[in-house]
């Protein structure tokens, strides 16, 4: 059986949540370093995520052997 990888909008979203209760500060010590050991584990995969996708948008500019950086527009 393959582990499948959590979706980035699911990391995120729990990852939002588990900083929401912890802010609540009414965890008890076990509780709160459980929450941020899933937290960093969150955090790996959603940093991992966006690196994959940075690198997937240059490999598509790559024009000719040379990445051509543009800029952002989310309009056009």
């Amino acid at each position: 059986m393959t582990k499948k990888t959590p979706r980035f909008e699911d990391s995120l979203l729990e990852l939002e949540q588990l900083v929401e209760r912890l802010e609540q500060g009414d965890t008890s010590l076990e509780e709160s370093l459980k929450a941020f050991e899933r937290g960093v584990q969150l955090t790996r995969v959603c940093q991992t995520a966006l690196k994959e996708a940075e690198q997937k948008i240059q490999v598509l500019l790559e024009v000719e052997g040379q990445v051509q950086l543009k800029p952002f527009n989310p309009e056009s």
